[in-house]
């Protein structure tokens, strides 16, 4: 009990201290709030007092940030007005001195123009603008004019020299033909006049290459100030007559298709010759080198950059294509066929080249009057393939071929078609403008049959104005073999095939045994024996044998056989003579197919015919004295004198027999037996040897 009291007595102190140090303390805030209460009231008089002051500061401050603003406005405004009136000094002298100068003066006026626009706050900014825009005005104008002045003095005609040595050395003109575009070859230094070399073709430099980025620059400006149009015009005018005017220099003409059709074929022949060459290197150079140019001065300006180029080049392109339409549309007809083919070979050759070089909205029409050329071109090629087969199925020229050689048509379709197969890709190309399926081989296949036909039986015909059946038949076998022998040797045999010349060559021998039987059997006839074995002929004396010799034969019948086997071998020897076979080798078979039937029955009629024989019989004892008879007889009677000595002593006798025939001449009874019997064997020979010759009526016998 008495620890709890003291404990709570202990408690009670403390309690009664922290109350007093409370109490201090509550004193101490009061103190310090009744002090601070005191400075708030003297710092809110100090307030009061200071605040005139602080404003006067504060509008002090504001009035120096004006100023400043105000200075510095005023000198931007000062270095504007200053560069322009350096621009202004520039521009006035004009862009003759320093032309780089006289554009970052435009630049300059432009960039016053930006800033008195945007700040037109000031008083005088209308009144700046207007001299400004005045005076950009002034100086785009003086730009043209020299942008025109800078363009025209590198503008110049390209002579065709400069052209001709940016072609390979295969297509320049040759050094003795200098006119001539063809194939020629002339020795050039490798680099002049600023060509450089690319696939072949070397590149042409038509304004130098220092001028380019000035021009560039005059153009940027004027496209800036909106001058699109006027530079299209300056551009088009100047460079639009130095394209024409070059292609004048090297030969173009514009020709219509009236002055087409005046022509005669040698000089429009030569004329489309030079056309290919002038389309190439209208294309691959001048063209070319025209493109490069523009892509360089209106660089960044695409659109612009395609109108430029399409429109400096309408007319030239124009006047090259006009000559082609002209070919394309004038007078269909079958020696043009291959010039047309030339033609649209280049076209197809150059179709690359001329999208890639005329690409772009702008030159579109450029595009399909060129690819429009080439359309129609095929389609008169096609359609003068048609004409040419037509032309020779229905030929009727009355050219006369006498003599049956090779008619001047068949020569001629010969050489038309070996020349088709020069142009076999070109022609494959050709019919793929028109067919969109199937193998263009077997059309040129086809197509050369067709034609190969129609020369068939335009010479059928032609053949029929023969008299002389064997004439009719000489005449087809020459131009059928002439045919079949060029078709062999070209790559036309390939197309038509062996089965094609086989079955040609079975025709040139059924015309050559006409020929024979035509010719030959009258003559034959009087070599036969029919009709020479009878007794007696009309009172002649007939004459009777031994030895197989013309038993009971008519002497008057013979010599008449004689007499008019003579009259028709003159005749034909005479008439074929005059004729030609000019093929060496078909006409050497043909006189030996002759001579083997002629030559044997001639020698046979003679040998039968032409004596009349006797007989002798010797009895000869001994093989010696026999040879000695012979002998005799031989020296004495010549060729009548024939002997058969059978050898009895293969029978058992002891001897032999020689039987002696001595022959007299059957027709010796006339005065002038050689009127009969006017040739031997080998004077017929040599006479065959003679025909097929082409010679003339009074040319002298061989």
């Amino acid at each position: 009990m008495v620890v709890a009291v003291s404990g709570m007595d202990s408690l009670g102190e403390r309690a009664a201290k922290m109350k007093e140090a409370l109490q201090k303390s509550q004193t101490i805030t009061d103190s310090v709030v009744s002090i601070l209460g005191s400075f708030d009231s003297r710092l809110s008089v100090l307030e009061t007092a200071m605040r005139p002051t602080q404003i006067r500061t504060h509008a002090i401050r504001k009035a120096h940030e004006n100023i400043d603003k105000t200075l510095k406005a005023a000198e931007v405004i000062l270095t504007q007005f200053d560069a322009s009136r350096q621009a202004e000094a520039k521009i006035l002298r004009g862009p003759h001195e320093d032309l780089e100068s006289y554009l970052e003066a435009i630049d300059q006026l432009r960039s016053n123009i930006h800033f008195f626009s945007g700040n037109k706050g000031f008083k005088s900014s209308d009144a700046v603008l207007n001299n400004a825009n005045s005076l950009l005005a002034k100086a785009i104008s003086k730009l043209e004019d020299e942008f025109k002045q800078l363009l025209a003095s590198y503008s110049k005609p390209v002579e065709p020299d400069r052209l001709f040595e940016c072609l390979p050395e295969s297509l320049r003109p040759s050094s003795e033909s200098p006119g001539n575009l063809s194939s020629g070859r002339n020795h050039h230094h490798e680099h002049q006049n600023g060509a450089s070399e690319t696939g072949g073709f070397k590149h042409l430099t038509l304004i130098p290459p220092r001028i380019l980025p000035l021009l560039h620059d005059l153009a940027q400006q004027m496209v800036q100030a909106g001058n699109q149009q006027q530079l299209l015009r300056i551009y088009r005018d100047t460079r639009s007559s130095v394209m024409d005017e070059s292609l004048r220099k090297l030969g173009v003409e514009k020709l219509s298709k009236e002055d087409v059709q005046k022509m005669q074929w040698e000089v429009l022949e030569a004329k489309i010759g030079n056309w290919i060459h002038f389309m190439r290197i209208a294309v691959k150079v001048l063209f070319v080198g025209e493109r490069r140019v523009c892509d360089q001065i209106f660089e960044g300006f695409d659109t612009l950059l395609d109108q430029c180029f399409a429109e400096c080049t309408a007319s030239s392109v124009a006047m090259l294509l006009s000559f082609g339409d002209a070919i394309a549309r004038s007078k269909r007809s079958p020696e043009k066929l291959f010039v047309l083919l030339d033609m649209y070979e280049i076209m197809r050759e150059l179709h690359l080249e001329i999208e890639a070089v005329f690409g772009g909205k702008a030159c579109n029409e450029i595009r399909e009057s060129t690819f429009g050329l080439t359309k129609r071109l095929a389609q008169t090629a096609q359609e003068t393939f048609g004409d040419f087969e037509e032309a020779v199925e229905k030929d009727a020229t009355k050219t006369a071929v006498l003599d049956g050689t090779v008619h001047p048509l068949t020569s001629y379709v010969i050489n038309y078609v070996k020349f088709l197969f020069d142009y076999q890709s070109t022609l494959k190309q050709l019919f793929q403008e028109f067919e969109s399926s199937g193998e263009t081989s077997s059309q040129l296949a086809t197509i050369t049959m067709r034609i190969m036909q129609a020369l068939q039986t335009n010479l059928d015909g032609k053949s029929k104005q023969y008299r002389d059946p064997a004439l009719t038949h000489l005449f087809l076998m020459n131009n059928i073999h002439y045919m079949v022998r060029s078709v062999r040797r070209s790559e036309a045999k390939d197309l038509l095939g062996d089965d094609w010349v086989q079955r040609h060559r079975r025709v040139v021998q059924q015309h050559a045994n006409q020929y024979k039987r035509n010719a030959w059997s009258k003559i034959l006839q009087c070599l036969s024996h029919e009709g020479l074995t009878s007794s007696s002929v009309g009172g002649g004396s007939a004459v009777s044998g031994e030895g197989g010799s013309g038993s009971g034969a008519s002497r008057g019948l013979i010599k008449d056989r004689f007499k008019t086997f003579n009259i028709q071998f003159e005749e034909l020897h005479q008439k074929q003579s005059q004729w030609t076979v000019p093929d060496t080798e078909l006409r050497e078979s043909l006189r030996l197919a002759v001579a083997e039937v002629l030559l044997p029955a001639y020698r046979s009629f003679i040998k039968r015919f032409g004596f009349s024989p006797g007989h002798a019989h010797l009895w000869v004892m001994r093989g010696q004295e026999m040879l000695f008879f012979v002998s005799f007889f031989s020296h004495l009677f010549g060729s009548s004198f024939q002997f058969l000595a059978p050898n009895y002593l293969d029978y058992g006798f002891p001897f032999s027999i020689l039987n002696v025939i001595i022959s007299r001449p059957l027709v010796e009874s006339g005065k002038n037996p050689q009127k009969f019997i006017r040739y031997t064997a080998e004077d017929l020979e040599r006479m065959l040897g003679e025909f097929f010759e082409g010679k003339t009526l009074n040319e002298p016998r061989r």
